[in-house]
């Protein structure tokens, strides 16, 4: 792992369900040392091998940062269990919890919004990031940690995070949920389901290393895969028309983004 502005470790992790155990698997994958890390669960499930597991908050030790990594409806019952923990840096991963809301709940030096989404379990996350501290050791910290993760964004007012959240946190669903329509399109037209799936997965995954790389916005590589009159223009011509496509896409982020206002508001009161 590259080094950090600050002490790191001991490094506590509340919660070990996908996202923080993709996070903490990368983290170990990459030089975190499992003798620093302790993690906090009720079943002990999903813990790396070689990492301290417990069930309830040590009273005699302290982190130096602690990760935040349960639903956002668990937080009320946690934050008075970390009442006395007073890390020097807290990193959230509750999605619509400000950082606000969790100052109020828990003490700590410093708190950090992070918001990864599932493929930092392969290290080609995205990971955004929030604080309203000015401290360049807490946020290189920060930054250190979320770019073995992969690709690391920092959002300049927390009043983005929910839109953020919506893109970039949700979008994998959204992305998946898409190369299931493609390969089920792909067998309707009366190929072998298997084979329309990973012909479907491959298409994605190549589309996207290419869109990832090229010069010019992916709207135009769309219409330079399209030949005027041929069979590429002839769907996109489905998807564009009304701008079909770009509405629907703005009503499922548009969801996601008020789900996450809704979250917000409830942990304020």
């Amino acid at each position: 792992m590259n080094a950090a502005a600050m002490p790191v470790g001991p490094l506590w992790m509340i919660g070990c369900g996908n996202m923080g155990g993709a996070m903490l698997h990368r983290w170990l994958a990459a030089g975190l040392d499992p003798a620093t890390v302790m993690v906090v669960t009720r079943t002990r499930r999903g813990v790396p091998d070689g990492v301290r597991s417990v069930t309830s908050i040590p009273t005699d030790e302290r982190p130096a940062t602690l990760i935040l990594a349960v639903k956002p409806q668990q937080l009320d019952v946690i934050a008075p269990l970390l009442a006395d923990v007073r890390p020097a840096l807290l990193i959230s991963i509750l999605a619509g919890v400000e950082v606000a809301a969790l100052a109020r709940r828990i003490e700590a030096a410093a708190i950090v919004r992070a918001m990864p989404n599932l493929p930092v379990a392969i290290g080609q996350g995205v990971t955004a990031l929030y604080t309203p501290t000015s401290d360049a050791d807490v946020r290189r910290t920060a930054e250190a940690l979320a770019a073995v993760l992969g690709h690391v964004e920092w959002v300049a007012g927390e009043g983005s995070f929910d839109a953020v959240t919506a893109l970039a946190g949700c979008g994998p669903g959204f992305v998946f949920r898409f190369a299931d329509a493609l390969a089920v399109a792909g067998a309707a037209l009366g190929l072998p389901e298997e084979q329309a799936r990973r012909l479907a997965l491959a298409t994605l995954a190549g589309s996207s290393a290419m869109a990832v790389t090229a010069d010019v916005p992916p709207a135009v590589l769309a219409d330079r895969v399209a030949s005027p009159g041929g069979s590429t223009r002839e769907g996109l011509n489905i998807l564009d028309a009304d701008r079909a496509l770009e509405r629907l896409l703005a009503e499922t982020l548009a969801a996601s983004a008020r789900r996450n206002g809704e979250m917000a508001a409830a942990a304020r009161d």
